[in-house]
């Protein structure tokens, strides 16, 4: 369900003169989207979601709140959309006069024929002062014959790649889903590289959709699945493998030490207030992480079972709690 709220300003005009733009306010959630915005992700929700969700921050990676918008020397960011595309995106933000949302405005910039063809825009679509659109025209009227042939292949190649990258991709999150992380699992196996496996439980998930609601509940999600992608490395994969249920594959990293920092620092984060709708969200998570390193001969089917058996130790422990497996059958247990 779309959900706007109300904004001080008219938004028709804004969607005459700024079709790419958004309105975001300071959690996060996307209160307005212009119509190109909105046609570009077709039937997927942007109203009401968190825009983290929707859109990758590439840089500055300093802004996380309105008030980073306010301290940075420039207002230009990089982005990408969220989709089997990963269409590039450049925006412009600014803090609107009420200082409780942003406005953020974006454009295609040198993806703008590829965007074109993928998202099947039309100059409507576009501000009528962008000048981008008329050399688009003017390529494409040179060279519309030859490319037809091309265009159709590339189409073809890239329903290929957007059908393959849905079946590993959780539709929700963006982030990799359980047939994606168990062929990330078989390829670390192949490279002998020591890895640890992390196995993260929301705690206290259930009540908030219960008590909000379940676009709440989808929205802490979101959230949560920001806040695992800025605290791994691009080497790491993060995997949705259930409603609250994550798999982090921690690629090289086995020192006890290291995995207690970064399991503390999750759960810390995971804790603070996620705010849906002028309401806040709260919920914890518990954690189990078992290393390669354990076993003489990793196997897959030992450390999920051994993970998943540090995380019932968090559980237990008290929740908001995370247990490194120091070897099969014995763990040390930490609260946060």
């Amino acid at each position: 369900m779309n959900i706007e709220r109300p904004i001080p300003f008219t938004c028709g005009a804004l969607d005459h003169v700024l079709p790419m733009h958004m309105i975001i306010d300071g959690s996060g959630v996307v209160l307005h989207a212009g119509p190109t915005i909105q046609k570009v992700f077709n039937n997927r929700r942007v109203i009401g979601r968190n825009v983290f969700g929707l859109l990758e921050l590439r840089r500055p990676r300093s802004i996380a709140r309105i008030e980073d918008v306010a301290k940075i020397d420039t207002r230009r960011v990089q982005l990408k959309i969220r989709d089997p595309y990963r269409t590039s995106l450049t925006g412009a933000l600014t803090v609107m006069p009420d200082m409780d949302s942003v406005l953020l405005n974006l454009s295609f910039g040198y993806s703008i024929s590829e965007a074109v063809a993928r998202y099947e825009l039309t100059g409507s679509d576009f501000a009528p002062t962008d000048l981008a659109v008329e050399m688009l025209y003017l390529v494409e009227a040179k060279s519309a014959v030859m490319d037809i042939a091309s265009q159709l292949a590339h189409r073809l190649q890239d329903e290929k790649e957007v059908a393959q990258t849905q079946a590993l991709t959780d539709g929700l999150t963006g982030l990799a889903n359980r047939r994606a992380l168990e062929t990330r699992l078989e390829r670390q196996f192949l490279r002998r590289v020591p890895f640890s496996l992390m196995h993260l439980d929301l705690d206290f998930f259930k009540s908030v959709n219960d008590t909000h609601g379940h676009a709440a509940g989808d929205a802490v999600l979101e959230a949560v699945a920001q806040i695992l992608r800025e605290e791994t490395r691009e080497e790491d994969l993060v995997a949705r493998v259930g409603g609250d249920e994550f798999v982090i594959v921690l690629d090289n990293q086995v020192y006890p030490s290291r995995l207690e920092k970064i399991s503390a620092r999750l759960i810390r984060r995971i804790e603070a207030p996620i705010t849906f709708q002028d309401r806040e969200c709260r919920v914890s998570a518990s954690i189990g992480v078992v290393p390669s390193t354990n076993y003489v001969k990793p196997d897959l089917t030992v450390m999920a079972e051994d993970a998943d058996r540090a995380l019932y130790a968090s559980k237990h422990a008290g929740r908001s709690a995370f247990t490194i497996a120091e070897r099969p059958g014995k763990e040390r247990e930490f609260s946060d």
